[in-house]
């Protein structure tokens, strides 16, 4: 069979859109042992309020990115994850940070095939409990 007279197959494009990788780094991060929550700041507030709305009229159940915001890039393989978060004053700030990078990371790219360029961190608040400090 020449290529001229070979089946045309269908072109087919998968699309994972930023909310969808939000999401995946949001449940990964909030698992990280030493985080207290994912803080979502003024503009991550006022995005996730119009993205819940959204979905609500959709008739879907949003899942929770507050904190953290996705960016596809040009290239729709270059993705990289920004997250806000509030931690323990019981654990070292830089290597819970690091782990929530590694955490973020792996699960991106399990569950999307993607690997982030690059996954930044932002330490919004440390909680200290108990008046160790």
């Amino acid at each position: 069979m020449t290529r001229e007279q070979a089946p045309a197959r269908p072109l087919t494009e998968t699309v994972i859109s930023p909310p969808v990788i939000a999401a995946v780094a949001a449940h990964a991060a909030a698992r990280v042992p030493g985080v207290v929550r994912l803080e979502p700041g003024l503009r991550g507030l006022a995005g996730s309020l119009t993205r819940i709305a959204r979905q609500r009229i959709k008739g879907l159940e949003p899942a929770p990115t507050e904190g953290v915001r996705a960016f596809v890039e040009h290239d729709p393989t270059d993705v990289r994850v920004e997250i806000d978060l509030s931690l323990s004053g019981l654990d070292q700030a830089a290597a819970t940070a690091q782990a929530v990078q590694r955490a973020v990371g792996k699960a991106v790219t399990e569950a999307t095939g993607l690997t982030p360029s690059a996954v930044s961190v932002s330490i919004l608040d440390i909680e200290i409990r108990g008046g160790l400090l």
